[in-house]
């Protein structure tokens, strides 16, 4: 029998041999306070804020008060745990977002943007944000078509375009993405010679890698698309930069060689040509000249046929003198002779020489006016003389 019990304890003393409190001595000392009272107040409490019915007095009352507070603890227990599960049920989809549920392990639908609920553990959700731009970076060392080593750096954008295909095709999609990149990467690199991966050609890289590797994540049907690939300076390792540099500047200077080599061609091949023409343009003028000159001295020798015929002592006489006249006009040589023919004197002008060599062109081309001055006297005399026996007759 317990000690509590009615009748149980006949000397009424508590667990640790007090005395209970109201029914002894004065001298008596007061024990700790009852457990049992305190959760009979407890359960009274609680079955007055669900309903419950108090305990009463006697023995029946305290087990149809047990069996009231049991239910209420129940109903409380039940109670919090559907607010829980109403509190994961329900969820909110941004305007940027959507979410994948499965029922039982497979595909049921692909929830947009609004309030929306699903049913654990029936149901399992994944939510991922399908418009924002992610990005990812990779670094490393790579062997180009040319046997070098460098470090190519770059940056891939992508984004989720296809939630299911994201979540239920691939088990990790962003850790294929990076080995999908790592190939791509390799393979364009590795087809590119290295004076292309170090200046110029870091644009056409980009391009190729960004189609390689969506074909790639297209045919592991991840979900995602590439959105912009930036391949960043490469450079050579640090162990053979300065070998790079070197190389590098020397390059530079045949590039500046060349380039001045051609600005000298540039300079030195339109004087040449233009040179070239004048020259042509010379010879086509001193060949119209020729040819009119000659054209000029056969109509010259034509009409003079025609007045030779008509008088030919005047105009031998004539062309003897013209002939002397040009002759000795081109010499610097001048003979003096008497009368008698005994006596000659050679005199030589020196001033006259020096000034007749520099003006020679010009007394070609005075010789040739005065031979046609010349002829037309000698035409003119002809006819002259012509004239004179008809006038004569005439008389």
């Amino acid at each position: 029998m317990a000690w509590n019990e009615p009748g149980g304890n006949s000397n009424n003393q508590d667990p640790w041999g007090g005395r209970r409190g109201g029914g002894g001595g004065g001298g008596d000392k007061k024990g700790p306070p009852d457990l049992d009272e305190a959760f009979r107040k407890l359960q009274d409490s609680l079955n007055g804020m669900f309903g419950g019915k108090k305990r009463s007095g006697g023995g029946g009352g305290d087990r149809n008060a047990g069996k009231g507070g049991g239910l209420g603890l129940l109903g409380i227990g039940l109670a919090v745990l559907a607010a829980i599960w109403l509190y994961s049920a329900v969820y909110v989809v941004d305007e940027q977002e959507q979410a994948v549920v499965l029922r039982f392990g497979k595909y049921h639908e692909t929830v947009g943007p609004g309030l929306n609920i699903y049913f654990p553990p029936i149901d399992r959700k994944y939510m991922e944000n399908v418009t924002r731009e992610r990005a990812y970076t990779k670094q490393g060392q790579m062997l180009t078509e040319d046997e070098n080593i460098v470090e190519v750096p770059l940056t891939v954008q992508y984004k989720i375009s296809n939630l299911q295909d994201f979540v239920l095709n691939v088990d990790q999609p962003e850790i294929s993405l990076q080995h999908a990149t790592d190939s791509a990467l390799r393979h364009v690199v590795g087809s590119t010679s290295m004076d292309q991966v170090l200046t110029e050609g870091r644009e056409q890289m980009a391009v190729d890698i960004r189609e390689r590797l969506q074909r790639f994540l297209d045919t592991y049907r991840t979900g995602i698309t590439v959105t912009q690939v930036n391949v960043q300076s490469a450079a050579a390792p640090r162990e053979v930069q300065e070998a790079f540099d070197d190389v590098i500047r020397a390059r530079e200077d045949e590039q500046r060689a060349r380039n001045q080599a051609e600005s000298y061609a540039n300079g030195v091949v339109p004087e040449a040509r233009g040179q070239a023409q004048r020259i042509i343009e010379d010879a086509n003028g001193y060949r119209d000249e020729v040819i009119a000159r000659a054209k000029g001295e056969a109509d010259r020798f034509t009409k003079l046929v025609a007045e030779y015929n008509k008088a030919p002592d005047v105009t031998r006489q004539r062309l003897y003198l013209e002939t002397m006249q040009e002759v000795y006009s081109n010499t610097s040589k001048v003979l003096i002779s008497t009368k008698d023919g005994q006596n000659n004197l050679l005199y030589l002008p020196l001033d006259k020489m020096v000034e007749g060599s520099r003006n020679a062109p010009s007394t070609s081309a005075s010789a040739s006016s005065s031979n046609d001055a010349a002829a037309a006297r000698a035409a003119q005399d002809s006819q002259s003389q012509q004239q004179a026996p008809r006038t004569r007759e005439s008389r």
